[in-house]
């Protein structure tokens, strides 16, 4: 029980993520920044919850200010690297290009080095309960994933519904002012053509 422990331990050790859902305002650019180590395997993934044409501009720079990754107008993207040099790593949001839209962006920055599961003896030679808890614990990592993408894609999915069926009952209300008025005026129009005109001697 106690080996399990460690090769638990160990095994959240090895991978860590930030998971995030944040504001960009209007005419806003926004950064994050996250300190690695070289050689460390990382995948930054984000998407655009909400707001305008749901799309937003992305760049990722390593320490020197060299652009590994750079985007423009994109609803969601996943892009995957390893860490060439030891610093601090920056990806930025852009929503300079809207002027009044502000927008709810998701980010999810995991970095994680399944290499140095290898090169540890200790946990080189797995029981089957430790390969088994090893197991487990990478599909609840990709189930938690799925549920975070289903999430998105629900909160996404209400939002333009809500947007729809606000412009479908503004659209409704306009066509029922419309009926009402050619309703009036085809009544004032008939009285028009029953009324007795006098006539002045």
């Amino acid at each position: 029980m106690h080996t399990l422990y460690i090769l638990w331990c160990a095994v959240l050790g090895l991978v860590a993520a930030i998971e995030l859902t944040f504001e960009l305002p209007d005419n806003a650019n926004q950064c994050f920044y996250e300190d690695m180590k070289a050689g460390i395997d990382s995948v930054i993934e984000f998407q655009v919850v909400t707001g305008g044409k749901y799309d937003v501009d992305m760049t990722l720079e390593d320490p020197s200010g060299k652009v590994l990754y750079k985007d423009v107008k994109k609803q969601y993207d996943s892009y995957s690297w390893k860490t060439a040099i030891d610093g601090t790593y920056k990806a930025c949001f852009s929503n300079e290009f809207s002027t009044f839209t502000h927008k709810i962006v998701y980010m999810d920055w995991q970095k994680g080095n399944e290499g140095l599961l290898k090169t540890t003896p200790r946990l080189a030679a797995m029981s089957q309960l430790e390969t088994s808890a090893s197991g487990i614990s990478d599909r609840l990592r990709l189930i938690d994933d799925y549920q975070t993408h289903h999430r998105l894609r629900e909160a996404t999915g209400r939002k333009r519904a809500e947007e729809l069926n606000e412009r479908v009952m503004l659209w409704s209300l306009g066509q029922t002012c419309v009926i009402l008025l050619i309703g009036v005026a085809q009544v004032l129009l008939l009285r028009s053509f029953f009324t007795e005109k006098r006539t002045t001697f």
